[in-house]
């Protein structure tokens, strides 16, 4: 199946939806009139669909067709259910994003940084504190750490870019599989000092643990959110028995 087409039609399809060209609860048309549409075989729209359910735009009727669920939200809105890096989530959203490396070293995670991250004992590391900015404000404090043999020649120019396109596209690396955990902690100290905090006192905090495509753990990523300009979603079936 070729990709670019069926990227094609999933991003078309998914502007006309964002942009409100097919209203919400609005039915897409009919997969015969994408075919025609979009000149291309039943298999290559299906597949865009697929992907525009998956991320909670469309869900497909059994016999009906393809409804739309997409509702436009004023917050910003992160996946659980997906891996997307800063910059992706910022695209998604449609904000100009920006990062400042803040802190850049490598370290040897001792026990409480293994405890806490999942990287054995004696492992080198690159810790990295990143501060993320959308539409110019200072609302995400990231706690990088990555195993340094899986990220040769990894530069603080870089992680100000993005450390996910450096990987899959410099180094080859497949990103395969992520643990998470969401909880709400207590502010910081550190949080205080670059977040604009708006009188909150507490964070929105994501804990990940991930995994490339061998089962080798290479991040350990603590992203702090002020709480009132995150939402976290994912698109859950129940099923049956």
């Amino acid at each position: 199946m070729p990709k670019a087409k069926y990227d094609h039609i999933y991003r078309d399809l998914k502007e006309k939806i964002e942009s409100e060209y097919y209203i919400y609860q609005d039915m897409l048309p009919s997969e015969h009139m994408l075919i025609r549409e979009y000149d291309c075989s039943r298999n290559t729209v299906r597949r865009a669909l697929a992907e525009l359910a998956a991320e909670g735009y469309v869900q497909p009727l059994h016999g009906k067709g393809v409804r739309n669920i997409f509702q436009p939200i004023e917050q910003t809105s992160f996946t659980v259910g997906g891996i997307e890096s800063f910059k992706e989530s910022a695209e998604r959203n449609r904000q100009k994003a920006s990062t400042e490396v803040v802190q850049f070293a490598e370290i040897m995670a001792d026990r409480k940084i293994s405890r806490k991250t999942g990287f054995r004992e004696g492992a080198e590391l690159i810790y990295i504190q990143r501060l993320r900015f959308l539409d110019g404000k200072p609302l995400i404090l990231d706690h990088n750490y990555f195993l340094k043999e899986l990220v040769k020649d990894l530069t603080p120019e870089i992680a100000a870019r993005s450390i996910y396109d450096y990987l899959e596209g410099e180094l080859g690396v497949t990103i395969a599989t992520s643990k998470r955990t969401l909880t709400v902690e207590r502010a910081t100290q550190i949080d205080e000092k670059y977040i604009d905090m708006n009188d909150y006192n507490c964070m929105a905090v994501i804990s990940s643990q991930t995994f490339d495509d061998n089962g080798v753990q290479f991040e350990f990523t603590q992203s702090r959110h002020r709480p009132d300009y995150f939402r976290f979603q994912d698109v859950a079936t129940r099923r049956k028995g």
